[in-house]
């Protein structure tokens, strides 16, 4: 169930919440997301991902623009992974309107990484 809520902070101020965007899915080689718009100064960014056999690792960089063209690395995301799925989190208070995912890194046997925003 999608839950979403805005919040009046005040006269001209809403927070917006409750939102999940997917960032990256089930991806298996470094490079860079999409391009999110992202409608809300926090956030939380989320990867989780496994092998299927043996260790792995992958690193994942969390990216923000305000102009779809130059890129900022806003956080860093590395897990280590195994047959059992790894995951990490941060939380990110940031007015960049755009945000994507960008693995740097990934190993092991049939690698798989995914990302989610929340707003």
């Amino acid at each position: 169930m999608l839950f979403r809520s805005i919040y009046n902070m005040g006269s001209n101020v809403f927070v917006k919440s409750g939102e999940l965007y997917n960032m990256a899915d089930s991806q298996i080689a470094t490079g860079a997301g999409t391009a999110i718009y992202k409608s809300s100064p926090y956030s939380t960014f989320q990867a989780y991902g496994t092998t299927s056999a043996g260790a792995g690792a992958a690193t994942i960089l969390i990216q923000g623009s305000n102009d779809k063209t130059n890129w900022v690395t806003i956080g860093t995301i590395s897990l280590t992974l195994s047959t059992s799925s790894s995951t990490d989190a941060f939380a990110n208070q940031s007015t960049f309107k755009w945000v994507r995912s960008n693995v740097s890194a990934i190993s092991g046997t049939d690698a798989t990484v995914s990302v989610i925003m929340g707003v």
